[in-house]
This record gives C-alpha cells, sequence and structure tokens, in this order.
C-alpha cells in the first residue's frame, strides 16, 4: 500500500503547464460573451421590421381579407 501511495503523491506533485496565463482564461470567455450579447442584440427588432409581410402572408393562407 506503500508503494502506491508514494506513487499517488508523485503523480500529484506534477503539475500541467498551461498554454495562457491564468488571466486569459476568464478574459476570453467574457469576449466572447460580449460578441454573442452583440449578436443577440442585433436580432431585437427583427419581427417588428417584416410585421406587414408577416400579416399578409398569414392573411391570404387563411382565406381572410384584412
Amino acid at each position: 500500500m506503500t508503494v502506491l501511495s508514494t506513487i499517488a503523491v508523485a503523480a500529484e506533485e506534477k503539475l500541467a503547464p498551461l498554454i495562457l496565463p491564468n488571466w486569459a482564461f476568464p478574459l476570453i470567455a467574457a469576449i466572447l460573451f460580449v460578441f454573442l450579447a452583440i449578436v443577440v442584440y442585433s436580432y431585437r427588432d427583427v419581427s417588428n421590421r417584416h410585421r406587414d409581410r408577416s400579416t399578409h402572408a398569414s392573411s391570404t393562407e387563411h382565406g381572410t381579407d384584412h
């Protein structure tokens, strides 16, 4: 049992190197979040811009005149 615990402790002491510094990972996540928020914000008024087309198309499909 002592050999297994020695091997486990030796394996835990060796740390894997990171590609970037620690502060870079949250920065990348924040930049990605802001970019996706801008994309979502750009679609905020799409349904209102095409309201006349959707109303006209739905009224002709159902056979009603509006």
